[in-house]
């Protein structure tokens, strides 16, 4: 119960509240076919969501990834994903923006929408940087991190003169909570930062085309708990602006920075729940056994 525990604090949570309903739903991790008449549990839709994804499910050739998924991002929220490692968490995440539309043998099934459009059809303009994304490990351009910030804006216009672009550049950099480290040296390298530097760099460049949703994938994996508290400290104060879907391992994290929490397993969407629900009393099984670190 010690992952538990912690998580709990995490969120906040102490005292009478760590306890779990005796009435757990049993499955088998080794008999899939238990999935078969399977339903999410909890509350995976909203009243007013961002982003919602309805009976979606990816295939890599033959094989099946993500299995009839259905599930809200509301506005203005972090919504964690969570789940051993090959559950498909991010390989769900990447259909929030299309970016498996460039693996050849990728096939996505189902509805994705934002603000009610659906970003599959073909009249959507897949090119509008209303969703952006960031890494599990940094990746800054080979270029300075001026460059960096403005690469995005330049390649969609919304700069027309050297002082707009400056501008979006610092804004960007100041909501990154970046600005004040590197503004004496934007010129130089993006990549002779610190890795937590790079990835705000990262992130500053994601917000500079002023997306409505941002999504993240183990943002903090490669970086040191310094670091990492800098990006959570930022994820929670830029989701005031943007609605945010973040893939972590780290169910500590997730407790922290989330308002919501998905339970991932096999590529089924087991649980979704308010991230305290989730991490003090459980529904099913399965999101127990992981949380309490039974597997994972």
């Amino acid at each position: 119960m010690k992952i538990l525990a912690t998580a709990a604090e995490d969120a906040g949570i102490s005292g009478d509240n760590k306890v779990f309903a005796r009435d757990k739903r049993q499955l088998d991790l080794n008999d899939h076919t238990q999935f078969k008449e399977y339903q999410t549990i909890g509350t995976p839709f909203v009243d007013h969501p961002k982003m919602t994804a309805r009976n979606v499910n990816v295939f890599y050739g033959d094989k099946q990834a993500i299995v009839n998924v259905s599930l809200d991002i509301g506005r203005n929220e972090v919504l964690a994903m969570i789940g051993p490692s090959g559950c498909g968490k991010s390989t769900f995440l990447r259909c929030l923006n299309r970016m498996n539309d460039i693996i050849p043998i990728c096939k996505v099934d189902g509805d994705i929408t934002l603000d009610d459009k659906d970003i599959y059809k073909s009249d959507q303009d897949t090119r509008a940087a209303r969703v952006g994304m960031v890494f599990q490990k940094p990746n800054p351009f080979p270029k300075s991190i001026y460059e960096n910030v403005a690469y995005g804006p330049r390649i969609h216009g919304l700069a027309h003169s050297k002082a707009e672009m400056d501008e979006i550049v610092e804004n960007s950099l100041r909501r990154a909570s970046l600005f004040n480290e590197v503004k004496d040296q934007l010129d130089k390298p993006g990549t002779g930062l610190s890795g937590g530097q790079q990835q705000r760099l990262c992130i500053a460049r994601a917000i500079a085309v002023n997306p409505e949703v941002i999504l993240m994938d183990e943002p903090c994996s490669a970086l040191d708990p310094i670091a990492t508290a800098r990006i959570e400290e930022l994820i929670d104060e830029i989701k005031e602006n943007y609605t945010i879907a973040i893939v972590t391992h780290s169910m500590q994290q997730a407790a922290r920075v989330s308002q919501r929490t998905a339970y991932f397993h096999l590529g089924k969407l087991i649980e979704v729940d308010d991230t305290k629900t989730i991490f003090t009393n459980p529904k099913h099984q399965l999101t127990e056994n992981y949380i309490t670190g039974r597997f994972g």
